[in-house]
């Protein structure tokens, strides 16, 4: 679980990403898809994603689907975008909840 604090920080580093996964008419616990946003996450461990307006579920649903699925933690929900941040297993970096450094 990440602080208020660490949310608007890691919010202000996902800014600038561009969502790199879309949800569809799938809907968000399609497995192969949890399993490739998983894959991206422990690669890295911010990333942006969109659900589209067939999706069956609404954006704050789906993003805690993916959450659920993929061990993360949900950033931010804004219209049809969500971020989510989980700490890479295979390097460890600053930005690991218990390790982010917040601008002074």
């Amino acid at each position: 679980m990440i602080t208020s604090k660490q949310r608007a920080y890691l919010r202000g580093l996902a800014n600038p990403l561009e969502p790199i996964f879309q949800i569809g008419k799938a809907g968000a616990g399609d497995e192969e898809q949890i399993k490739q946003i998983g894959n991206a996450l422990e690669a890295r461990e911010l990333i942006k994603l969109h659900v589209l307006e067939y999706c069956p579920q609404s954006t704050r649903e789906a993003a805690v689907i993916v959450a659920e699925g993929c061990g993360a933690d949900v950033v931010s929900v804004i219209g049809g975008k969500f971020v989510l941040y989980r700490p890479s297993e295979s390097k460890r970096r600053d930005r690991s909840p218990d390790r982010i450094i917040l601008p002074s």
